[in-house]
């Protein structure tokens, strides 16, 4: 009797910031699947409505190549079939404005992946570049509740360290940065500081590591992002909290034409000058500048995975951060 083939490990990226709705990047690299934000960060209700609406008008088309996730072995089913699972997610809690039955409503919508805060403050918590270095709101402690309670999971990747490890503190079940480094390595505002992925991983969490722009790099305009840096990011990671409790979480857009990002590009750059705005005057604001030569769109992958390789991770390791981590996750989270 033949053994049935093992199943390759998936490979899961943590963030994805826009798609155009073709999934051919995806494929091209080897992702299973990705966390893909499917408003804008700074949508309302009735915006957020007609983008889930859109993406599942795709979804119905029946030479559909995505797999909408609503459970972790939706993963696995999606990467059976040869399609890009979906797991649809949001950069900001705004549209669940301060109704927490928005939270179901959403959810059965196929809803899975929620950051509550961008950069700024909101009816939940502070964002990171708010200075009073604010907490979860009354709000906040609630939402958190009830995305437990439902299944959605809880990303902090923009959120000011106290909201973080607030926020980390009132989970049962574990917390995301889909997409952050270590602030202890390169001292940018959006990356984590150690008593906050501390907190993160107390949960059961995960980190997603990142190799996008300005959290992959310490500040100096001679030193782009690098594969080589963002391993190293992964490494203090490791150190401090274990490999268990990292993913990668690109923050990739994956675009036919760069025209489609173009907007989320100038306000990154204008409103944002601590993080985007500085980035950019370095290096330019083009989508590719915003990453590694060697990797400027999900195609590209591979490489990805290869440097941990090469950066001294084992094999099982390499399989846990490139996508096994964040899948144990989901499971806890979703079911």
């Amino acid at each position: 009797m033949s053994k049935k083939p093992l199943r390759p490990a998936p490979v899961i990226d943590g963030l994805v910031y826009f798609c155009d709705g073709n999934p051919a990047p995806f494929r091209a690299g080897g992702v299973t699947a990705a966390n893909i934000t499917v408003t804008h960060m700074h949508w309302g209700l009735e915006e957020t409505f007609t983008a889930l609406g859109q993406w599942h008008k795709r979804l119905a088309m029946p030479d559909c190549n995505w797999r909408l996730v609503r459970t972790a072995s939706d993963i696995l089913t999606a990467q059976e079939e040869g399609r890009t699972g979906l797991i649809m997610g949001w950069q900001n809690s705004l549209p669940f404005g301060v109704q927490i039955d928005r939270v179901a409503a959403f959810h059965a919508m196929g809803l899975r992946v929620v950051q509550l805060t961008y950069n700024e403050a909101n009816a939940v918590g502070d964002g990171c570049l708010e200075e009073r270095g604010g907490g979860l709101t009354r709000f906040g402690l609630a939402l958190v509740a009830e995305m437990n309670d439902v299944g959605i999971a809880i990303d902090l990747s923009h959120c000011g360290d106290r909201t973080t490890i607030e926020a980390a503190k009132a989970s049962h079940k574990p917390v995301l940065a889909t997409h952050a480094n270590a602030k202890g390595l390169d001292d940018q505002v959006r990356n984590k500081s150690d008593k906050a992925i501390r907190a993160i991983a107390k949960t059961g969490g995960i980190i997603g590591a990142s190799i996008h722009g300005f959290l992959n790099w310490d500040g100096n305009p001679k030193h782009p992002p690098s594969l080589a840096n963002f391993v190293r990011h992964v490494q203090y990671i490791a150190d401090l909290v274990g490999v268990e409790h990292i993913g990668i979480g690109t923050d990739f857009s994956a675009v036919q034409n760069e025209q489609s990002v173009r907007s989320i590009l100038e306000l990154s750059k204008g409103a944002y000058p601590e993080t985007g705005g500085k980035y950019a005057q370095a290096f330019g604001n083009a989508s590719a500048a915003r990453y590694p030569a060697q990797t400027p769109t999900p195609a590209e992958f591979p490489r990805i995975i290869e440097a941990l390789g090469k950066g001294g991770f084992n094999s099982q390791e390499v399989n846990a951060i490139a996508g096994g981590n964040f899948l144990r996750a989901f499971q806890q989270i979703w079911g």
